[in-house]
């Protein structure tokens, strides 16, 4: 008796734990930039923010979805892509607006002008909404076609997990260019290793593919890196700033 009413207790209970586990995974992943999207509509500058991990966070996601087609995984990982997704494309906008607004006399630069030094550095946010549009169709045209390869589809979720690994490259290239994290949230960076932490252990005990698993872990190897980054030049005497240049129009270097 005492059994069964432990097991009544406990079953709802495990559920509960499963739902708020998988809610964790699909939203947990956009909490950390929430902090560094305030942060950019407040001060109206969105040069401590690399966009180049939209670009990262996009692509990988994208190939995570098409790998689903190629080889079903648990629904709250599919749903987490489809949230960061749009997560990134307001932050895209968000900087876009932003950068645009405070240039002065700089020339438009557009995606259709295919010109690579300027990759990702357009003047509005349908360029970069163009250029999404165009790798996911190509994207997702070659894997149509190459569904039927298990090789083609375990070497798409590779690509897909290594290039969500590489989320916090840009940023950290960024930090030691500039040999500062000024502008950087450091909230967000704090979010995603707690939040890359807690992932590669869902990874582990759901038993989710092995190329989730390893890539998660070096995810969480680049946020500690970065938070490194963080006490390292906080111990740096702060630069003297140049007096000619007036502040509205000063930038990051």
């Amino acid at each position: 008796m005492d059994a069964q009413g432990l097991d009544w207790l406990l079953v709802p209970l495990h559920q509960l734990v499963s739902w708020g586990a998988a809610a964790a995974m699909v939203f947990g992943g956009v909490v950390p930039y929430i902090p560094q999207y305030r942060d950019i509509r407040r001060t109206q500058n969105a040069e401590g923010f690399s966009t180049y991990v939209c670009l990262v966070l996009l692509v990988a996601n994208i190939l995570r979805i098409l790998f689903w087609f190629g080889r079903h995984f648990e629904s709250p990982l599919l749903w987490q892509s489809i949230v960061m997704i749009v997560t990134m494309l307001l932050m895209l906008k968000l900087c876009t607006e932003v950068r645009v607004s405070n240039e002065l006399n700089v020339k438009r630069r557009f995606f259709t002008d295919f010109d690579p030094r300027h990759f990702w550095h357009w003047s509005s946010f349908a360029d970069y909404l163009q250029c999404v549009l165009a790798f996911t169709g190509v994207a997702g045209y070659v894997t149509y076609l190459s569904l039927d390869s298990a090789l083609f589809v375990e070497t798409l979720g590779f690509l897909a997990v290594l290039t969500e690994a590489m989320l916090g490259v840009p940023q950290l290239y960024r930090n030691h260019r500039h040999q500062s994290t000024e502008g950087m949230s450091i909230k967000m960076v704090l979010m995603w290793t707690s939040g890359d932490t807690f992932k590669t252990a869902y990874f582990l005990l759901n038993g989710a593919p092995l190329q989730f698993s390893v890539c998660g872990l070096l995810q969480v190897l680049v946020d500690l890196a970065i938070l490194a980054q963080v006490y390292a030049f906080a111990r740096q005497p702060p630069k003297p700033t140049p007096h000619t240049v007036h502040p509205a129009s000063a930038k990051a270097l």
